[in-house]
């Protein structure tokens, strides 16, 4: 009689819909890249799941949460170049996450957009761009202008206040 353990390891190659680096000549016009990293954080899951499926059909890398304490973890972790942050959210609010961000990354910051049902006054949007959103849209937002919003970071053109907000 042998007595003993048999072990069976399997590894698990994880694939990613990351295309590969592209090198762009200094002073080209080129496209560094196409796709965006993006973090939507809205504690509706149909909005979170609709606006990520939609932006991942789109080529780019979406993650999800559906606390706002999270974001701001998973920002530091993914390092996203596009938050949409929910206003009114669990744990942290939007203004909150989007304040923080400005004062840790300052220009350096991910494209910040809000998204709120709640918050729809003139004064909420002013509150939204004096924490730090460069666009401030009211639910249920329009994907297509969630997607002319960061074209602009798509094709490397990105200007300072383009588009609404």
């Amino acid at each position: 009689m042998t007595y003993g353990s048999s072990f069976r390891v399997q590894t698990i190659n994880r694939v990613t819909s990351k295309p590969p680096l592209q090198l762009v000549k200094a002073g080209t016009s080129g496209t560094a890249r196409k796709w965006l990293r993006i973090l939507v954080a809205d504690d509706d899951r149909d909005t979170a799941n609709m606006l990520a499926m939609v932006l991942r059909d789109e080529g780019h890398d979406v993650q999800i949460t559906l606390r706002g304490d999270d974001a701001l973890e998973i920002c530091r972790l993914f390092r996203p170049d596009v938050l949409i942050a929910d206003i009114n959210m669990p744990g942290t609010s939007g203004y909150a996450m989007a304040r923080e961000l400005r004062e840790r990354h300052g220009e350096l910051a991910p494209l910040l957009i809000a998204i709120s049902g709640v918050w729809t006054q003139t004064t909420d949007r002013l509150l939204g761009k004096a924490v730090g959103f460069d666009h401030y849209l009211l639910k249920p937002c329009d994907v297509k202008e969630v997607i002319r919003l960061i074209e602009p970071l798509c094709s490397g053109r990105f200007e300072e206040g383009a588009g609404s907000g």
